[in-house]
């Protein structure tokens, strides 16, 4: 498996693009109301490890690492696009592609193209409890030659988030608290190729959520609008662990988000410096929502 395509999972697209999303979105109102909610809890689109919702968006995001390769470090630019569209209230189909840059050897080019789908199987309100499944291919053969893998990889995954509103009143400073996870195998179509086991969660702490939910500390914008979190994205395969420690932040209204994350390899096979990810995300479903952003099919499958 080319050294890209093992990052492919934390990156979603373009530095310039998403500056631009960024100056956009920092015009409209501050007041989150994203589409993966449970009660008061908003879940953001996280950068490595997905949410556990659904809806009508787009992702753009950049990243930058170094890691082992065969001839000494290489470092690897991707810049990644990714569109889901809700085919009903609960379900979303996604496609995605990744423009990838390296150099020991030097290549470049559209790494494998990608297609998902994602069902939001439960919400419990009073709890902020949120589970999806979904499936991911990443289909062979239709990216570069010098980039891109010959073989499939298909990925069957559980999500889940969890917030921590329900908790009593003694420990009210901690009800900003949100844990997602994901977790699910790649499986690959090539003979001889391994399989692996991906998984990850983030800790985040919504200034959003103790702003309006909890006290206010009267903090101005744009830092009250600011999710600080650590996301930790893992994979193991042949018996070794591979993965990245991601402490940063995400800066959410109503109609999308920018986020920005360090990327720390917990070990050697990982990486050998500390990267970046830089994303710009749309909510078509706040943005856009009797148009571009409604589901195609109503709740009893009728058109919308």
């Amino acid at each position: 498996m080319n050294t890209v395509s093992m990052r492919r999972a934390s990156s979603r697209a373009a530095l310039s693009v998403a500056a631009a999303a960024l100056a956009a979105v920092s015009m409209m109102p501050q007041h989150a109301h994203a589409h993966s909610i449970a009660g008061d809890r908003v879940f953001p689109a996280t950068m490595a490890v997905d949410d556990p919702g659904v809806g009508d968006e787009a992702n753009l995001q950049f990243g930058h690492i170094r890691v082992p390769g065969d001839d000494g470090d290489q470092s690897i630019n991707t810049f990644q696009f990714e569109y889901d569209k809700l085919i009903t209230s609960r379900l979303a189909v996604s496609v995605g592609g990744t423009y990838a840059m390296q150099n020991n050897p030097t290549a470049h080019g559209f790494d494998n193209f990608e297609v998902g789908l994602k069902y939001l199987l439960y919400v419990n309100e009073a709890h902020e409890f949120m589970t999806s499944v979904g499936v991911n291919a990443e289909l062979g053969g239709t990216g570069s030659r010098a980039i891109a893998d010959n073989f499939s990889t298909i990925s069957p995954t559980l999500f889940v988030g969890k917030g921590m509103g329900d908790l009593p009143d003694s420990l009210a400073w901690l009800r900003p608290v949100a844990i997602t996870g994901e977790a699910g195998p790649a499986l690959t179509t090539g003979a001889g190729q391994p399989n692996a086991f991906n998984y990850g969660f983030t800790v985040q702490y919504s200034l959003p959520y103790l702003e309006q939910h909890v006290h206010s500390l009267g903090l101005p914008q744009p830092i009250a609008s600011i999710v600080p979190l650590v996301e930790i994205p893992l994979s193991r395969s042949q018996g070794q662990t591979t993965g990245t420690v991601n402490p940063g932040f995400i800066w959410i209204n109503r109609y999308g988000q920018f986020g920005i994350e360090a990327q720390i390899p917990i070990n050697r096979a990982s990486g050998s410096h500390v990267g970046v990810l830089v994303q710009a995300h749309i909510f078509f479903d706040d943005v856009a929502p009797t148009t571009i952003g409604k589901p195609l099919f109503s709740g009893n499958g009728s058109m919308k």
